[in-house]
């Protein structure tokens, strides 16, 4: 099954049939070789909201697919596997979408029944299987030293230490204390990682709109924001720039970052420091969440555009003509 065939399971299903488009979404989406990060997203968009209104049988049948896929979409899994387990066993035990920390949360919100379906993985973490370990056994973790040799138990840390790998309960203890370091190490990547890629976003949205070139622009804003291009145009195609404001809000950009932008792309907005206040003011005022839901009725849009048109979504699809236009015309767009 192709990529359009994918992209047009949406239409072949009758409105309202929620259960099937779940179900068929998904199917096409596993047959796919390669999916693009957008056809991802697009998923996730089309069966999260999906989720809460089918039947278990079909939770079921969608876990046990996507714990075979080698592209599964991140969050539709974690959203799968707080299920019981007798429906996120299949990802609990194969799903390569879960990382360690997934696997530890899961473990702490649904106790032993997820664990034992985690400790079935292949080269699990050896620290999360020896947790798995102490839960089986919970009388281990709860002997105490008798009060009557406490006295005698030496003060030094080194000493300590090797004291509780004896005593039954340590070792569950120690693998509490590396897996809560496990989980300090991935939080603190993660926040580099993001960002970064957040940093990188700005520096596109940032050059391309100093290139004065509408559409080089509009392909980075389509790319950071996953819609098509035409949708993106239609952001700056305003005469004023709210579209464009709710785009930088959605993208959590900093108030300078997304005035540095705006005024990039609108010149004439601001001649005046009054002007500049106003923006602020509005920038300040505009909610992240309403921000958000007007991006999901852009990326909504594109989804029924796609459908309609029975062609790609990829951003910058409509684009190259576009693009090889200004390269001949515009001397800026040479230098780019």
């Amino acid at each position: 099954m192709s990529s359009a065939d994918f992209r047009q399971i949406a239409i072949r299903a009758e409105p309202g049939k929620a259960e099937r488009l779940f179900r068929a979404t998904v199917s096409a989406f596993c047959s796919l070789t390669r999916p693009s990060r957008r056809e991802i997203a697009q998923l996730e968009d089309l069966t999260l909201p999906l989720s809460a209104d089918v039947s278990v049988e079909s939770r079921r049948y969608v876990a046990a697919a996507l714990s075979e896929c080698e592209y599964a979409p991140a969050a539709l899994v974690r959203r799968l596997c707080e299920e019981p387990v007798d429906v996120a066993a299949p990802l609990l035990i194969r799903s390569r979408a879960l990382s360690d920390i997934d696997l530890i949360a899961l473990i702490g919100r649904h106790g032993l029944p997820h664990a034992r379906a985690i400790a079935r993985r292949k080269d699990l973490n050896p620290t999360i299987a020896h947790l798995i370990r102490a839960l089986e056994k919970p009388t281990l973790v709860s002997v105490r030293q008798p009060e009557a040799n406490a006295k005698t138990v030496p003060e030094s840390a080194e000493v300590v230490a090797d004291s509780s790998q004896q005593m039954p309960g340590g070792a569950a203890e120690n693998a509490r204390r590396r897996l809560r370091s496990m989980m300090r190490d991935a939080e603190s990547g993660g926040a580099t990682i993001n960002a970064f890629a957040g940093a990188n976003t700005y520096v596109k949205l940032r050059e391309t709109a100093l290139t004065g070139n509408a559409a080089f622009f509009q392909t980075a804003l389509a790319d950071a924001l996953e819609i098509d291009f035409s949708t993106a145009r239609s952001l700056t195609a305003n005469q004023n720039y709210t579209s464009l404001l709710a785009a930088l809000r959605a993208l959590d950009l900093g108030e300078e970052r997304a005035f540095l932008i705006t005024a990039a792309v609108y010149p004439t907005e601001f001649s005046h420091p009054q002007a500049i206040r106003i923006f602020l003011d509005r920038y300040r005022l505009l909610h992240r969440d309403a921000a958000l839901d007007r991006l999901r009725g852009w990326k909504a849009e594109t989804l029924s555009k796609a459908i309609r048109n029975a062609g790609p979504i990829a951003a910058n699809a409509d684009v190259r003509k576009a693009h090889s236009d200004n390269a001949a015309t515009s001397p800026k767009a040479r230098r780019v």
